[in-house]
Parts: C-alpha cells; structure tokens; sequence
C-alpha cells in the first residue's frame, strides 16, 4: 500500500480544509496560531503546524533566528491555510500561504529550517534546500547544524 494511501486511511481525508485568518502567534519556527476570518460565528485558533518542513526547537542553534524569520513574515498577516490532518499532538497540519507563496519552501529556501525527509525521499522541500545549501544561507552556513529530529532523539524536547 502506498504511503499516501495509508496517511489517508490512518488520518482521513475529510479533515481536510481551506480557510483564510491572521496569524496571531509564531510558536517556533514551524507551528503558528491562525485566527479565521470570521463568517458569523466566532471560530476559535487554529494551532497549525507547518507541513514538510522541520525547524531548529527553540533551545537549539538557530531556533530562535527561525522563530523570529516566521514571525517577521507572517505574524499579524493575512495568509491562507490548507489543511491536511492532525498530527500525534494534535496539532494541525497543514501548509501556509502568504499572498500566494509556500511559506514553508521560503523558510526552507532562506535556510531557517530542513525539508522534512520521509523515509528515503528528500521532503517537498528537497530544490529549496539545496540551493540555501549551496549558497550557506541560514542554518546551513552551519556544518555542524543538525536536524531537529536527531537533535530531540539526543537532548528530548525543549519544552519545561
């Protein structure tokens, strides 16, 4: 079974939506908060977590540069959201748009985070890290930065 197939089954594709909000809160460098627009009813935040890409945990080198390039980009800004699912904590995953442009390939292509690899496959994200590779931008500039993944397997999580 393909491995698309099996997200599907496993997360359903009925939790799929589309919305437009502001962006009320930069967590880290990839989980933002999203106030939709309104349409009647007050809808609560949404806590979304930006999908096929991993940024530096804010106690890690480069974390709080991360952070601080989401939020300059999108904090207060009016964005678009396509959601996915939930993910094991239940956060929301889901991609970020800003006037038409992936969020997550700028942060990725300024070097302020990883394409999230999937097995053996380069991310969504492989041609942006590349180029922010090949000229050090960022996080990259750093040959001993390493991926949140390996650094939370290592040192745990950031969180109290």
């Amino acid at each position: 079974m393909k491995a698309g197939l099996v997200f599907l089954l496993l997360f359903g594709a009925a939790t799929a939506q589309a919305f437009s909000g502001v962006v009320t809160h930069v967590t880290d460098g990839d989980t933002v908060w999203v106030q939709p627009d309104a349409t009647g009813t007050p809808r609560k935040p949404v806590k979304l977590r930006l999908q096929g890409i991993d940024a530096p945990e804010r106690c890690q080198a480069w974390g709080a540069q991360a952070t601080a390039a989401l939020a300059s980009r999108v904090l207060h800004q009016r964005v678009q959201v396509r959601t996915r699912a939930k993910d094991s904590y239940e956060r929301t995953l889901g991609n970020l748009l800003l006037g038409g442009e992936d969020v997550s390939a700028w942060m990725v292509e300024q070097g302020h985070a990883w394409s999230n690899h999937y097995r053996h496959g380069l991310g969504p994200y492989a041609a942006e890290e590349r180029q922010a590779r090949a000229a050090r931008r960022g996080l990259f500039a750093d040959a001993g930065a390493i991926e949140p993944r390996r650094f939370r397997k290592t040192h745990g999580s950031c969180n109290p």
